[in-house]
């Protein structure tokens, strides 16, 4: 089988400062793959690398054998990438529907369909459905960025940090809803987070990501089971 996405040698910097250094990760059609690290690792920078923002300074993004390093944003999303940023940047003065509209009008895509698959995943929206984005929980907030992301109908979502900030049932339903789609639709997702424990136990597969560089890989299983991987990201021996 043909990786769905390759990260060949990516160096990413910042002026000087590289934040990324020589990685290469590979993410396969129908996989979650998880990238777990500290603050400050370079997990963020790898998932805007590959939506080109920054660019690669040197290495190449490879998306269903199409070299996509240096087009623009736009395209990247057309190919058929979506995200679902740190932060969440909902449009906050718009309703749950008008937000999620937005997600399907960019691409031309009749929406009924992903309002649908939206209120089926996450039925706290359909009750918000009229609601202004900003007056949402941080928890319905996060579904509605979700949600927005998957209304581009995309064969590979990149997730930034979705249990950031949340409360533990809220976090146990949104990775409920993560393995809900890639079982139920085959979406491929990649995964950044911090909450390792619930990342690796969702993730297929995982990557240590430390000071910019790849230190680990393996099945999500066996990445939990390693003492230094429970040592520095779980706290507990």
């Amino acid at each position: 089988m043909s990786s769905m996405l390759r990260l060949e040698d990516v160096t990413t910097a910042y002026g000087a400062v590289e934040a990324l250094k020589g990685v290469s990760v590979h993410v396969d059609p129908g996989e979650i793959v998880t990238l777990i690290g500290a603050n400050g690792a370079g997990k963020s920078t790898l998932l805007m690398t590959i939506f080109g923002s920054p660019r690669a300074r040197t290495g190449r993004v490879v998306f269903e054998g199409r070299d996509i390093t240096g087009l623009p944003m736009h395209e990247i999303a057309r190919a058929g990438i979506a995200q679902s940023p740190e932060g969440r940047r909902i449009f906050p003065r718009m309703s749950v529907r008008e937000n999620l509209l937005m997600g399907a009008q960019s691409f031309g895509l009749d929406p009924a369909p992903g309002l649908e698959q939206a209120f089926t995943l996450f039925p706290r929206l359909k009750e918000r459905e009229a609601q202004r984005g900003g007056t949402l929980s941080g928890g319905e907030q996060q579904m509605l960025a979700i949600a927005r992301a998957l209304m581009s109908k995309p064969r590979l979502l990149l997730l930034d940090e979705p249990s950031l900030g949340l409360a533990p049932l809220v976090v146990r339903q949104i990775f409920s809803a993560i393995r809900t789609l890639n079982r139920e639709t085959g979406l491929t997702v990649l995964l950044v987070e911090q909450n390792a424990n619930q990342a690796l136990r969702l993730a297929h597969r995982g990557y240590v990501l430390v000071n910019g560089r790849i230190t680990m890989e393996d099945t999500g299983a066996a990445l939990l089971a390693r003492p230094e991987v429970r040592d520095a990201y779980l706290g507990t021996h």
